[in-house]
């Protein structure tokens, strides 16, 4: 039985780590700062993979990648974690883990309309459907559900039921991730998922250096080694998303159909509905359980063939 599914069971299993991942992300970033949060679980994410690319592999770094695959896969690093990420995490803290998520649902139609508009891919009408869906069920949990005062005949603006600073920077983490996957393809094409996610890793970790250079925080990081829970936080979101997370998507596609393991993996936006009730004590409407169930039927079609 196990066997027969192992693909799924791995597939809900990811989904599992990044629910975990993204509350120990934002427990972290709350406590030592998101900006500290990225450059410290990136260093804890490299030695992790340098550990397990040297027992796997035999080599502890992607000395066998060629220069063309260093090139994309750099830039997909530097895009995807040194932007994309550090707009996620600051997210984590202004609007929290839940809402940061589900607008990274829209991650997948942003990747279709990249490869559509970059790569020539084709969309078909259900593509289409599955991106519609994805953004008004997003849409759905962040725009306020208020009546115009039909009375006075005074048009009400536009309000969202959360910060939008904390809306945009998910947006953008959002487009981050996406454009980072597209470059990915260009770079990874036959080589190893791991040690590509390393190289990816180690631009990230150039990228966020040079940032503190330059806005002088490294003050802010030795500090947070004197909060504890931020770092314990940080290191198991670390071994949660970077290691194991990619460890076990890896294998849910592996093993499963890669539309079937996508669709169980998207369901992390329903999966943090319970722990912001439990431990952020958030207040979660009828509206965005609504929202986020429409927001993942659209990953859903987009992705099943």
């Amino acid at each position: 039985m196990i066997q027969s599914h192992l693909g799924e069971i791995a597939a809900l299993l990811t989904a599992l780590f990044w629910t975990v991942t993204s509350t120990s992300f934002e427990a972290a970033g709350k406590r030592i700062g998101s900006l500290t949060v990225n450059l410290i679980r990136l260093y804890m994410a490299f030695v992790i993979y340098t550990i397990y690319l040297w027992i796997v592999r035999g080599m502890p770094f992607p000395t066998d990648a060629t220069p063309e695959a260093w090139l994309w896969l750099s830039l997909s690093g530097l895009v995807g974690f040194a932007v994309g990420d550090l707009l996620l995490f600051q997210a984590f803290v202004v609007v929290g883990a839940r809402i940061s998520m589900l607008i990274m649902a829209l991650v997948p139609p942003i990747t279709a309309l990249t490869g559509w508009l970059i790569l020539g891919e084709r969309l078909s009408p259900r593509d289409f459907l599955g991106m519609i869906m994805t953004i008004s069920g997003v849409i759905l949990v962040i725009i306020k559900n208020e009546m115009p005062e039909i009375e006075t005949g005074q048009k009400k603006k536009l309000k969202f039921s959360y910060p939008v600073v904390g809306i945009l920077l998910a947006f953008g983490g959002a487009v981050g991730q996406a454009v980072g996957l597209v470059l990915s393809k260009f770079g990874m094409k036959d080589y190893d998922a791991f040690a590509a996610s390393q190289i990816r890793v180690l631009a990230g970790i150039v990228g966020f250096t040079l940032i503190f250079f330059f806005m002088r925080r490294w003050n802010r990081v030795w500090k947070a080694f004197k909060n504890p829970k931020g770092i314990l936080f940080t290191g198991i979101g670390s071994v949660f998303g970077p290691f194991l997370g990619v460890s076990f998507s890896l294998l849910a596609v592996q093993h499963a159909e890669t539309g079937v393991a996508a669709t169980i993996m998207s369901i992390v936006p329903i999966l943090l509905i319970p722990p912001a009730v439990l431990f952020f004590k958030e207040k979660v409407s009828a509206k965005e359980i609504i929202g986020s169930l429409i927001a993942v039927g659209g990953v859903a079609i987009l992705f099943l063939d």
